[in-house]
């Protein structure tokens, strides 16, 4: 009879995370084609004879601009960058708050490897290798998308960018950085860790999360997924929405695995029946962000990656939880939004299955237990895992300047997991404060050479 509760628990609880999940995508996807729409309309109606460029393109017109490190904006899981969902921002318009910003657009699901390839090839322009060794293992096309001449050609030693990620995005640029510093780019030998002057973090996803696991993901490799979950479904509607393959659906939205080439003219139907079983496809291969996600994928990516002196590092952790009576709860129901509020409450009673063995040795649950409702706060900070990077926690900004490079700067924030992206209005003054202070800092406390702002370049 227990069982037959528990069992039944689950299954409420997966069509409610299902339907919840669901929802939320139609209410974005719809929000940006109403969007789009309305500007059409808009345009239609009062046919404007000037066209004024937004975001990238207003760079090349400001004068002393282009000799500031440009700022990149780096989307996490489910995300997109700038030219997908029409209008709509995933930063929520903060890409509008300084003049030299560029927000590319990633694999939405591919792994934290594919994506650091993707966002070098953006800035330096050609065509995304992934690598022969990778690309044969992983079974998918060595070559993908062709940048052309890139966003920024420049990109050197001598010309670095600060680096802003959320969630898995703070992830993809710090595997980046270490590609640079490894060489790892064919006919990049210069290559160079200090490429990146800045890296901040927005909830970012450095040691893993619990939610991983109660997503799907098996907990006793963090590599494979249970047969039915949240994740399962999830692997089958990316499938079949790249085996479609519908053009103007692409154009508006992508998970990110054309190199995969799934698309039923490659494929066919047995290709798909393939991809669905698991013989083929990047669930089979493994080569997609949950295995990244998980805190055994985050240790053997932190066992590769280091913290460059020369590079400045901060961080905004995230937390909806608190302490009642000995016991994590989540910090109200008003400010959790709808998608996460059951997650915040499941990751704060989390325990690690106790006939699995631990992620590492000196694993205890309530470590994890104060969360966002995606990550884990304790995930967020900096990267602890397998080794603790060096860190100092920041109650007051002025306490800590100047600022040190080879260090990680940590606030911790009250917010779920989502509050500054997507819906400027749900963050409030939060928002602009916390950008606000990101792009002073870019702009006035990290450097390597004095700083030359754009009304003292022709003085």
């Amino acid at each position: 009879m227990i069982r037959w509760w528990i069992s039944t628990l689950q299954w409420i609880e997966l069509f409610v995370s299902s339907l919840v999940h669901m929802a939320y995508g139609f209410y974005i996807f719809s929000t940006a084609v109403g969007g789009d729409l309305s500007q059409a309309l808009s345009d239609w109606t009062f046919k404007p004879n000037v066209v004024v460029g937004l975001g990238e393109e207003v760079s090349k017109e400001t004068t002393g601009v282009d000799d500031l490190p440009p700022i990149v904006l780096v989307h996490g899981i489910f995300g997109f960058g700038k030219g997908r969902l029409g209008g709509l921002s995933y930063f929520a318009g903060a890409e509008l708050k300084d003049d030299r910003v560029f927000v590319p657009d990633l694999g939405s699901l591919t792994s934290i490897y594919d994506r650091a390839r993707e966002l070098f090839y953006y800035l330096k322009g050609g065509q995304v290798d992934y690598g022969e060794e990778h690309s044969r293992a992983c079974g998918h096309s060595r070559f993908g998308r062709n940048y052309g001449e890139g966003h920024y050609p420049e990109w050197d030693e001598e010309h670095p960018i600060h680096f802003v990620g959320h969630s898995a995005g703070a992830q993809v640029v710090r595997v980046l950085q270490q590609m640079l510093a490894d060489k790892a780019f064919e006919g990049y030998n210069n290559a160079s860790p200090n490429w990146v002057l800045s890296i901040t973090s927005l909830s970012g996803a450095f040691n893993g999360t619990t939610r991983t696991y109660l997503d799907g993901m098996q907990p006793e490799d963090g590599k494979s997924v249970k047969p039915i979950s949240l994740l399962q479904l999830c692997r089958v509607g990316v499938i079949l929405y790249d085996w479609f393959d519908v053009p103007w659906l692409k154009r508006y939205y992508n998970f990110g695995f054309d190199h995969f080439n799934m698309s039923r003219r490659n494929i066919g139907i047995w290709g798909l029946v393939n991809c669905l079983t698991g013989r083929s496809g990047p669930f089979a291969s493994g080569d997609w962000i949950l295995p990244d996600l998980t805190i055994q994928g985050s240790i053997r990516l932190n066992s590769h990656l280091h913290t460059f002196p020369d590079t400045y590092y901060f961080s905004y952790a995230t937390k909806r939880t608190r302490q009642l009576m000995g016991v994590t709860v989540p910090s109200g129901i008003i400010g959790v939004h709808p998608l996460l509020f059951i997650r915040v409450l499941q990751m704060s009673q989390w325990r690690h299955p106790s006939d699995v063995t631990p992620p590492y040795k000196s694993y205890r649950d309530e470590d994890w237990w104060d969360n966002d409702g995606a990550l884990n706060t304790i995930s967020m900070t900096h990267p602890r895992f397998p080794v603790e990077h060096p860190s100092c926690l920041v109650v007051n900004d002025s306490e800590c300047q100047p600022f040190q490079p080879g260090i990680w700067y940590y606030k911790i924030v009250e917010g779920d997991h989502i509050l500054f992206i997507v819906n400027k209005e749900r963050a409030g003054l939060q928002f602009d404060l916390i950008y606000d202070a990101i792009f002073e800092r870019c702009r006035k406390h990290a450097f390597r050479k004095a700083p030359m702002l754009p009304n003292e370049l022709h003085t």
